[in-house]
């Protein structure tokens, strides 16, 4: 349906009062209000981040206008701005209440979410409220506080607090620290958090699902909801909703209290000793990315290996190795570089016309069960109906290469498809908490780590179990085909 199809019931070509949605086209300009956050809008590195501000600029695309965000710190300031008119309408991660619909109107809902009680792992579980013990501190605004009152009588008082200097991240992270007895947050955010603080745990779940949906004035007439309408059914039938619903969640509603400990451990201990080399041979990559597949391959020991023979820190194969003239797997130096310089080579050999992220995440697919099976699960992928292009749907029919009936008509056959997609969840997962850190704070000195008498790192912790003897037989044939 056109945009002009919104603007009337009659012909577009009659002259019409103006409506909400003629009045943002004819300014050529969408004024959407959110709250600053990871799942909302944040300024990254080179421009604005966040899932609801790129479902902003999707919508102000849709309808061929300039997107103006306007953030707020809290929710609270950015109600009368919507109350006023300053804004059209309000991506926020918002929740679709009873009390909030009888004042305002929603656009579509496009996720659901709960809200959680957050309590540190260690202390004692509380699996409703009368079990509390302690203090509980919420979000100064109506997002958090609704959900509480719904537990209590009007005739009853507040049992929480609240604040309006703290966001829900850091009273997250207040709680990860025992700084705060407990609070309340929405799945999607705590999802988020607990890569950073895996010692965040859920205490109950204080309300049912809630569908999330964009604020509207309460007197914005039918044309800008329809257009709504119209715009998040398109882009759930193009995929670019799922898309970038698995660019922010996909990879971390899943969730390993101790691989991702073992990890916040690793980056203390382990990577000051090699962060120097996966910046050096980065090249054209992130080298925390680098980083992040070198933990999954290998968690960070020069000398690991596999049952099948791959070595070293990017767990090469002998083929790779001798294609990247890498002379020895088990030289972490050797091995940094070579698997980046392979991953690189994968990045190429993908279609141009996928884009990042995308191209990224099949590469790392690529790293892991081959270019020949990733294409393979692409054409499956093509031929179930899906986008061959995008990550979200190629990881979907991954898996597909395990059973017969599928990899029987492929050229590469059978495949494990389904340790390729979580490989890149993984690796997703630990580039994303790396990133976080060092935005944090610096990374450990080398000193902090087991070192012997002349400061080198004692060799049982790198040679995870391997004698130097036998890694020099291992690696002998490789060094004669690579002279």
């Amino acid at each position: 349906m056109s945009i002009c199809a919104f603007l009337a019931l009659s012909s577009c070509s009659q002259p019409q009062p103006s409506s909400s949605l003629s009045s943002i086209l004819d300014a050529g300009v969408l004024k959407v209000g959110s709250v600053y956050g990871r799942t909302t809008y944040y300024n990254g590195p080179t421009s604005p981040e966040g899932f609801e501000f790129e479902l902003a600029q999707g919508f102000a695309d849709y309808l061929g206008v300039k997107l103006e965000v306007y953030p707020y710190y809290s929710y609270r300031e950015l109600l009368p701005q919507l109350d006023n008119h300053q804004v059209d309408l309000i991506a926020a991660n918002i929740t679709m209440t009873e009390q909030r619909k009888s004042k305002y109107r929603f656009g579509p809902a496009y996720q659901s979410v709960n809200f959680e009680l957050v309590y540190k792992k260690g202390e004692d579980r509380p699996r409703d409220i009368e079990q509390l013990e302690g203090d509980l501190t919420i979000v100064a605004n109506d997002l958090y506080r609704e959900p509480l009152t719904s537990l209590i009588d009007e005739s009853e008082t507040m049992f929480w607090t609240e604040t309006d200097e703290k966001d829900i991240e850091e009273l997250l992270e207040m709680v990860s620290k025992d700084e705060l007895d407990y609070t309340i947050s929405d799945s999607n955010i705590l999802a988020v958090a607990r890569r950073r603080y895996p010692n965040l745990g859920i205490g109950f779940s204080v309300t049912d699902t809630l569908e999330i949906g964009w604020l509207l004035n309460k007197d914005t007439d039918d044309s800008l909801r329809a257009a709504l309408i119209e715009y998040f059914g398109s882009i759930q039938s193009n995929g670019f909703f799922s898309a970038l619903e698995d660019k922010y969640f996909g990879h971390v509603q899943s969730f390993d209290y101790v691989d991702t400990r073992a990890f916040m451990r690793a980056v203390d201990k382990t990577l000051p000793v090699f962060k120097e080399l996966f910046e050096a041979y980065a090249g054209d990559n992130d080298w925390r990315l680098v980083a992040a597949m070198s933990y999954q391959e290998s968690h960070w020991k020069p000398k690991a290996k596999s049952p099948t023979g791959v070595r070293g820190m990017m767990m090469l194969t002998l083929g790779t190795a001798k294609d990247m003239k890498v002379t020895s797997r088990t030289d972490a130096e050797q091995s940094i570089s070579g698997g980046s310089r392979y991953f690189s080579s994968l990045l190429r050999r993908i279609p141009a016309r996928i884009q990042s992220p995308d191209r990224i995440w099949m590469s790392l697919a690529a790293y892991n069960v081959g270019l020949g099976h990733l294409e393979d699960a692409r054409v499956i992928t093509e031929r179930q109906g899906y986008n061959p292009d995008l990550w979200v749907d190629v990881k979907k029919h991954l898996p597909l290469l395990r059973q017969k009936k599928f990899y029987k008509s492929t050229r590469y056959g059978y495949a494990r498809g389904d340790e390729a997609v979580n490989y890149v969840d993984n690796i997703r997962r630990y580039y994303d908490t790396l990133i976080w850190l060092e935005d944090q704070t610096d990374l450990p000195l080398i000193d902090e780590l087991p070192v012997d008498s002349e400061g080198v790192l004692e060799d049982t912790y790198l040679q995870n179990g391997e004698s130097d003897a036998d890694d020099a037989a291992a690696e002998e044939s490789l060094q004669e085909t690579t002279k």
